[in-house]
């Protein structure tokens, strides 16, 4: 018996050791993107669907600045900078100037407190494995309830940097990946910031959301069911769709993100089908209320967004 338990005692710490060093991974993840500077290229791919992005990123004592361009299919550049975004749109010849949520994006998933990703994820550390010439450790992130997917991720060994993550299933299957396929990690020239759409796009037409903070419940909203482990990132009132009364809340558990949209179906010229619907890893689930149309968007399995939708009243104030 003694030796049963000394033997049980001992897969227990190898296990909480193990455990140990998957999170010290996901800290290095998170210190490499935020510290590091890097420029590279990346796929994306969803179901049968695949877009390639380059991306520039420049860590500063102001904080980041990043521009995210479209290598295939119709044109398109992301410039952030602080807290505004500005999307570039040749095509339409249009700007989209946006405010920034606290919402990480690929490669700067991670929340600076990874508390809350041990809370509703078990962490493990997988093989090491080679991405864009890197060799890289997998950490794998496996959800503890049904509210949320599995991840996959992969960490360069020398700086931390992450090169891959992939959405899991139930059933541990990828419904989603980012991977880089070149990078450097390095000094980057601010020159490399500039959209290269900037001299021709001063006649084009600017679209501002007007994104102000709000409180949806001074207006009779409320939402009911908010899902555990995911916390209220930011709510505003902005204009979307020709509407400058659309509320918007969003929330995260620190890697995935789930946004609620209200807003008045007088403004809508077309109303999306009811109930559920999808796009590879994101659910969207839609109904109508109080003569306006809920709309929940998120990163997680159907019965997240459902819950959330269904969850939405109103009491007039």
């Amino acid at each position: 018996m003694r030796v049963l338990v000394m033997l049980l005692l001992a897969l227990s710490l190898q296990t909480a050791r193990a455990d140990g060093d998957a999170l010290s991974w996901l800290q290095r993840i998170h210190a490499a993107t935020q510290k590091l500077s890097y420029t590279g290229t990346f796929i994306y791919r969803s179901g049968d669907q695949a877009e390639t992005s380059r991306i520039v990123h420049i860590a500063g004592r102001h904080g980041p600045q990043e521009k995210l361009e479209t290598l295939d299919g119709r044109p398109r550049e992301i410039v952030r900078s602080g807290d505004e975004v500005k999307c570039y749109l040749p095509d339409s010849k249009t700007i989209k100037v946006d405010k920034q949520t606290d919402h990480k994006v690929f490669p700067a998933l991670l929340p600076e407190n990874l508390q809350d990703i041990g809370e509703h994820y078990d962490v493990s550390a997988g093989p090491v494995d080679r991405v864009a010439g890197h060799e890289c450790q997998a950490i794998v992130l496996q959800p503890k309830d049904t509210l949320r997917y599995g991840r996959k991720l992969c960490a360069d060994t020398v700086s931390g940097m992450l090169l891959k993550s992939q959405t899991l299933n139930d059933k541990g299957e990828p419904i989603e990946q980012f991977a880089f396929t070149e990078i450097h990690i390095g000094k980057v020239g601010h020159d490399q910031l500039k959209s290269k759409f900037l001299a021709q796009s001063r006649a084009w037409h600017i679209e501002n959301s007007g994104a102000v903070a709000a409180s949806l419940a001074a207006s009779g909203w409320s939402i009911g069911a908010e899902l555990p482990g995911f916390r209220k990132v930011t709510e505003m009132r902005r204009t979307q769709g020709g509407s400058n009364e659309v509320g918007h809340v969003v929330y995260s558990d620190g890697l995935a993100a789930v946004s609620v949209f209200i807003e008045p179906l007088a403004n809508k010229t077309s109303l999306p089908p009811p109930g559920l619907s999808h796009q590879g890893a994101i659910n969207i689930y839609s109904r109508q209320i109080a003569g306006h149309l809920v709309t929940v968007v998120g990163e997680t399995p159907a019965e997240s967004v459902k819950k959330l939708a269904e969850s939405v009243e109103y009491h007039k104030p």
